[in-house]
């Protein structure tokens, strides 16, 4: 679980409270994903009847079970966590590089689109103003860089 803020102060007669968002709040967030707190020692599932933000760095929330301020204070303070999807950061899919630039010998083009396919994966790269199907195999690839968003292939002679 990765925290994602902390409980600040009540908010209203209902049971409404004011969280202080860290900067790893996902921006993306959905009432339909519960956030999480700790209470004498277990993790406790908190359900958004109601999400406010307020900037960058705040929101507004009514969770389900808590309707009255004696609830909302016994979680005041309470740091609040979101599930943290598995994901190694070493790993990546050939969708991944959709919109890399890629280099082939002294030509520099894009990966215009990636094809899944069990038998036969391809990459569509733009090269000189032509498309080509290329098989998305990892013999081809002589090298991906990430953070400058590039992939350099060495092809057989004759495939483009």
């Amino acid at each position: 679980m990765l925290a994602v803020g902390r409980i600040t102060k009540l908010f209203g007669a209902e049971g409404e409270v004011n969280i202080n968002l860290y900067a790893d709040f996902p921006d993306d967030y959905s009432l339909e994903q519960p956030l999480f707190t700790i209470v004498d020692s277990l993790v406790v599932p908190l359900f958004c009847d109601s999400f406010t933000r307020r900037g960058k760095s705040g929101a507004t929330v009514r969770f389900a079970d808590i309707d009255t301020v004696k609830r909302a204070e016994l979680i005041m303070g309470n740091e609040i966590f979101i599930e943290q999807a598995d994901c190694d950061d070493d790993e990546f899919t050939f969708d991944d590089l959709v919109g890399f630039t890629v280099k082939v010998g002294r030509r520099k083009g894009s990966i215009v689109d990636y094809y899944d396919n069990d038998y036969n994966p391809l990459f569509e790269i733009e090269l000189g103003g032509k498309n080509h199907l290329i098989p998305a195999v990892e013999e081809f690839i002589a090298s991906i860089d990430f953070e400058a968003r590039t992939m350099r292939l060495v092809l057989p002679e004759g495939l483009i």
